[in-house]
């Protein structure tokens, strides 16, 4: 069979031009208060995002360090932006390809994440291809190391983080919250971390209740119990995303200054080459290919 791999992420505005019609694109259409736009295109002036975005960049070197690893096409499928997982299911076609993976820059499955990026491609291809979707890779072995070498032999506590989610997802018997929680215990307990705990970061405001606790409550709080440092590990993240570069390294940072808070950040997997052989590892097991991993 001839095999594409489509690598999905969430997408990223290009430059500070694209973030109203990124953010239109999000919402479905829904329109946006001017005011949380100004706060958004704000945002993304003071990290620098002015003509290029670096996490475009960093999936683009992801994509072909994984295409070279694999010695196979690897396609790049945006959901909020461009090229779109629709363009990358038409270009495989057209390539050829009679067998598509569908894999996402994301370990944790959700109804509100992870299936509409499955719903995308599995719309895209229409039959045209056979199409193996990885629903979950977040006990990953070769991501769990990756995670816990970066924070094996700290002193500090350690706050593990992902992005948040409506809290009518448990409601759902989803298992976002829960497979986050294995994940942060199966990087913890590889890194010989006792001293652990986890929170949420990135709510939306949508009127709604989301998963906490919110990583600035959790860092007050771990502060009134005496804790003066932290390493903050995102395992719900693979790159530098805004919602790393903003929520974590400003708003949390800023939070820790004013606290007294000694807070350092793991660095992010981005295309790291024990990253990209941990995402090869995953596609050769969906092919049937012994990993060489």
């Amino acid at each position: 069979m001839t095999a594409v791999v489509v690598l999905m992420a969430y997408g990223s505005p290009e430059r500070l031009a694209d973030v109203p019609a990124y953010y239109a694109d999000i919402r479905g259409g829904r329109p946006i208060s001017p005011e949380l736009l100004d706060d958004l295109v704000g945002r993304y002036r003071r990290l620098g995002i002015e003509e290029s975005s670096p996490l475009n960049a960093i999936t683009e070197h992801t994509r072909a360090a994984l295409a070279r690893e694999l010695g196979l096409p690897v396609l790049t499928g945006m959901k909020h932006w461009t090229p779109r997982i629709a363009d990358a299911a038409d270009l495989a076609v057209a390539g050829g390809a009679d067998l598509v993976v569908g894999l996402v820059l994301a370990p944790h499955y959700s109804a509100l994440s992870i299936k509409g990026y499955r719903d995308q491609l599995e719309a895209a291809l229409a039959g045209r291809a056979e199409l193996r979707f990885v629903d979950t890779w977040h006990d990953e072995p070769g991501f769990v190391e990756l995670l816990a070498a970066k924070i094996r032999g700290t002193g500090a506590h350690v706050v593990f983080t992902a992005h948040s989610l409506p809290a009518r997802v448990l409601a759902m018997s989803d298992p976002y919250k829960d497979e986050l929680l294995e994940t942060s215990k199966l990087v913890a307990g590889a890194a010989g971390v006792r001293d652990w705990s986890f929170s949420f970061q990135s709510e939306s405001p949508t009127g709604e209740p989301w998963l906490g606790p919110d990583i600035l409550d959790h860092l007050r709080d771990l502060h009134a119990r005496g804790v003066r440092r932290m390493l903050l590990c995102p395992v719900g993240f693979v790159s530098d995303h805004l919602e790393i570069r903003w929520d974590l390294d400003v708003e949390a940072a800023e939070l820790a200054q004013e606290l007294g808070l000694e807070l350092d950040r793991i660095e992010m997997p981005n295309d790291e080459p024990a990253f990209v052989q941990t995402l090869a590892t995953i596609v050769r097991r969906q092919l049937g290919v012994p990993s060489s991993v």
